[in-house]
């Protein structure tokens, strides 16, 4: 059983600060730090370890860094055959501001991420030889669109996680069996509201009429809305002092999709993914911050 993440590869510059910036203000942060990231290896990583069996499709640039990330990826378990280092590029970079909640502005530059494009992927075609694939909104769209044209041909599930939020085409929700936005998300998509559970629950039946299967909208420390074929219902989460919440979407989606792939059924699936983002949400960092395996099934252990 094999996942294949066709996605993003940042280099994350993390700052500390007591509150966001207005526009025009200065403020003094503290615990600057330089960490991997991008929304496809974050969860690449995230679904490495907890146990699955994955390959990432994605691009570095030619700069200092890329060849530590690479590194990083395979002592990961992951497999690294499919990223491709662009010349004359850097990797795509993210700035990255927490404030003291634990609450996260991010801008992004793409760099290497834009050379994704669908040409290129035709020359990782056999990574797209899997039984799940999972997207993300980080490269350009007409990729994501040929990876989930090609993966579907060859029967595999796709499943997508539709950030950072944008509209999207039908041609591609068509192709998706699986679908993971937050509210911000799932109101872009839907043009619905999702501020409780009706909001849920209408965006959800938007999204199955798109021809989505399974719709998982994340709400933050509220849990998910998990709806399947039209029946929905709230799956409540862990409650935790969160620190930084960089990387808790990657991180549920990485851990779900491990879960389903080791034969979990979907409930206890989501059960395990947000386990899996509640020790995420208390540790600085995106890839710093994923749990192992047996981290998340201890914490599952406590209830």
């Amino acid at each position: 059983m094999t996942l294949t993440v066709t996605g993003s590869i940042n280099i994350d510059h993390v700052i500390h600060l007591p509150q966001f910036p207005r526009p025009g203000e200065t403020l003094t942060g503290s615990d600057y730090r330089i960490v991997p990231g991008g929304k496809g290896a974050n969860q690449a990583v995230a679904a490495a370890r907890a146990g699955a069996d994955t390959r990432l499709v994605a691009c570095v640039g030619d700069d200092a860094m890329a060849k530590d990330l690479l590194a990083g990826f395979a002592a990961d378990g992951i497999n690294t055959g499919a990223i491709d280092t662009v010349p004359g590029v850097n990797t795509g970079v993210a700035l990255i501001q927490v404030n003291d909640a634990g609450e996260n502005t991010i801008a992004l530059a793409a760099g290497a991420n834009a050379a994704l494009t669908p040409a290129r992927l035709e020359n990782h075609a056999s990574a797209l030889f899997c039984d799940r694939l999972l997207l993300q909104l980080e490269i350009p769209l007409e990729t994501n669109l040929a990876a989930a044209k090609t993966a579907k041909a060859q029967g595999a599930q796709v499943v997508l996680n539709p950030a950072p939020a944008q509209p999207l085409p039908a041609e591609l929700l068509a192709l998706v069996d699986l679908i993971t936005p937050n509210e911000t998300e799932a109101e872009r998509l839907t043009g619905v509201a999702v501020q409780d559970e009706a909001g849920a629950a209408a965006a959800a039946q938007a999204l199955h009429r798109q021809g989505i299967d399974t719709v998982i909208i994340t709400l933050g420390a509220r849990g998910v809305w998990l709806s399947e074929q039209g029946r929905g219902r709230r799956i409540p989460g862990f409650a935790v002092k969160a620190v930084d919440t960089t990387a808790a979407g990657d991180t549920f989606n990485g851990a779900l999709l491990a879960a389903l792939q080791q034969g979990l059924a979907l409930e206890p699936a989501v059960r395990f993914a947000q386990a899996a983002a509640a020790i995420s949400v208390t540790r600085p960092g995106a890839q710093t911050s994923v749990p192992y395996r047996d981290e998340i099934e201890a914490l599952l252990e406590q209830g």
